[in-house]
């Protein structure tokens, strides 16, 4: 199975790499996750359908659909352009509610399946890790802790859902 696989796919890997670089730019992300999104989803397929019957159809969608993904993705998750105003005053309460609101995450990331706490303790590190120290601790290449990072937020937000007020915009 696995030498039929890398036979099939082994010609579509320049295909590959020329679609996700066609699509990164327009997703907001880098064509190396956005291959590394191909191919998990690919392996995620082969355990429930099997191998696609036109691989380089399936490979072209795919890289489409996740790139409309990331798309997705960017235009929901806004970043804070300042802090909340509740973190920055110092009065008890505020820091007794932010106190809270960290040992619920610390908590929550503890309790994520896999290499996803130790990702995220060291994505949440006060050391300010790069992306190439992070791998280097964790024992896994650098290119994978996009979409392993991903992932992982997945899971933590899954499990923080009914701790978080309504739905809207992420950030």
């Amino acid at each position: 199975m696995t030498h039929d696989l890398l036979t099939t796919w082994r010609p579509l890997l320049a295909l590959l790499a020329a679609e996700a670089s066609a699509e990164a730019g327009a997703a907001g992300t880098e064509a190396g996750d956005l291959e590394q999104a191909v191919w998990l989803r690919l392996l995620e397929r082969l355990d429930t359908n099997g191998p696609p019957p036109d691989p380089e159809r399936w490979l072209r969608r795919a890289v489409r659909s996740e790139a409309r993904r990331g798309r997705r993705t960017t235009r929901l998750e806004r970043p804070y352009e300042i802090e909340p105003v509740a973190d920055r005053e110092d009065g008890p309460e505020q820091l007794a509610l932010a106190a809270a609101r960290r040992r619920a995450l610390r908590d929550a990331v503890r309790r994520l399946p896999g290499r996803c706490p130790g990702l995220l303790e060291a994505l949440l590190s006060p050391r300010d890790l790069t992306y190439r120290e992070i791998a280097g601790e964790l024992g896994i290449s650098q290119g994978s802790l996009g979409p392993e990072r991903s992932k992982c937020l997945g899971c933590l937000r899954r499990l923080l859902t009914p701790e978080v007020a309504g739905r809207g915009a992420r950030g």
